[in-house]
């Protein structure tokens, strides 16, 4: 018995342990390693699947903060209590995903501030910017009306009014952990009809997977401010000496399922060598654009200048500029060039090309009334062009209907 004690409080062990599981410091607490993980484990023992990865998230975010946008990190809340989330469960009626607790554990949250830690965009006339709720002002929208059962809301803007949900129970064709922003069904007269855009299919993935992307340059920092643009990779054209890159983005509030509407935004980078002769210098005259959408069809369209500007280019110039447009399809690309001029030599013009692009909205769900809706209507036309169907099975009626690809 004695060896067996030495053995399960062997040091070299617990440390392994501490470092896979709690990302511990032992000089911290002054602690034996068996210590410190008796320590971590009696305050975060339910949360050892996910608290790793989600400490090593909020600590890369962190640190990403203090050097790019000081400003947002004093926003952050110290972490919640378990008492504090468990008032939280009993005040709403539901529990908590384990992966949502251990997050809030780490960082309550932040103050209600602007920027939002989760993503910003701006157009002409149109600003978003998303707050990560504190625990208890979630708590407070948390849903109970017929469409939005059982959501609550994990982010919210000040300017739309749009927030990000989690879905904290199978309900309305929502499965639990899943993340999604609510878009009303316009074409339908009962206002509960919500469809949804699926934004993540559980919190640690959601968090991690945007943390992910702001911390390796995926979305640029502009103002600082997280623009939630996405670049391409591969989605870069040089021609001569200008170079040009595109970054795409989804408006979600903007957009709808019902009617098919889909709204995003892209921003272009246009730069030109430093190392480019200056009678290469140039000024933009027009562009093309070839845009395709996912059925298929092809638009051309022409114009002078960019948003209505004429940029000049000369050595080591970079000029940036955002735009946007609708489909009605879920995804489309588009490619084009831009017309230039020499300065030295009105007469000289040559075109730019501008990468292919992909714009793809999220996954999006109908709710469970619309589905089961149009299961029938399937159903019945797949009645209508069988003969004598009165003597079909359920299960050779449900044959028919994929062959016939109802």
């Amino acid at each position: 018995s004695k060896r067996l004690n030495e053995l399960t409080k062997h040091n070299p062990l617990w440390k392994r342990h501490c470092c896979k599981h709690w990302l511990a410091d032992r000089s911290q607490r002054g602690l034996s390693w068996y210590g410190l993980f008796r320590h971590y484990y009696s305050d975060l023992g339910r949360y050892i699947q996910h608290y790793a990865a989600l400490k090593k998230a909020w600590e890369q975010l962190k640190g990403f903060l203090h050097q790019r946008c000081p400003r947002m990190i004093v926003s952050l809340k110290d972490g919640a209590t378990e008492q504090e989330l468990d008032d939280v469960e009993a005040q709403i009626g539901c529990k908590l995903p384990d992966d949502y607790r251990c997050s809030f554990r780490i960082h309550n949250g932040q103050k209600l501030v602007i920027p939002g830690l989760m993503g910003s965009m701006s157009l002409s006339n149109h600003y978003r910017s998303e707050v990560l709720l504190d625990v208890e002002t979630a708590a407070g929208g948390f849903q109970h009306r017929k469409g939005m059962r059982r959501s609550l809301p994990l982010t919210f803007c000040f300017h739309t009014g749009l927030s990000q949900y989690v879905a904290l129970e199978d309900a309305e064709g929502r499965k639990t952990g899943e993340s999604f922003y609510p878009c009303p069904d316009q074409t339908a007269q009962d206002p509960s009809a919500i469809d949804m855009f699926i934004t993540g299919l559980f919190y640690l993935d959601w968090f991690t997977s945007y943390v992910a992307n702001v911390v390796t340059g995926e979305y640029p920092i502009i103002k600082d401010q997280i623009f939630r643009y996405t670049h391409e990779k591969g989605c870069v054209a040089t021609t001569g000496d200008i170079t040009v890159s595109v970054s795409t983005s989804f408006l979600p509030e903007l957009s709808s399922v019902h009617p098919p509407h889909f709204f995003f935004t892209y921003r272009i980078r246009i730069e030109m060598s430093r190392g480019a002769s200056p009678k290469a210098a140039c000024q933009l005259d027009s562009r093309y654009w070839k845009i395709t959408t996912s059925d298929g069809n092809v638009e051309e369209v022409q114009g002078p200048g960019v948003v209505g500007e004429f940029p000049v280019m000369t050595p080591g110039k970079v000029h940036e500029y955002a735009s946007c447009t609708t489909f009605s399809t879920p995804s489309e690309f588009m490619e084009g060039h831009y017309t230039f001029h020499r300065l030295a030599n009105k007469e000289e013009v040559f075109q730019v090309a501008i990468p292919r692009f992909h714009m793809v909205c999220p996954p999006y769900r109908e709710p469970e009334s619309r589905t089961v809706r149009n299961l029938r209507s399937q159903l019945m036309t797949c009645l209508q062009v069988l003969p004598s169907c009165s003597t079909l099975t359920v299960t050779e009626i449900y044959s028919c209907k994929r062959r016939t690809n109802l």
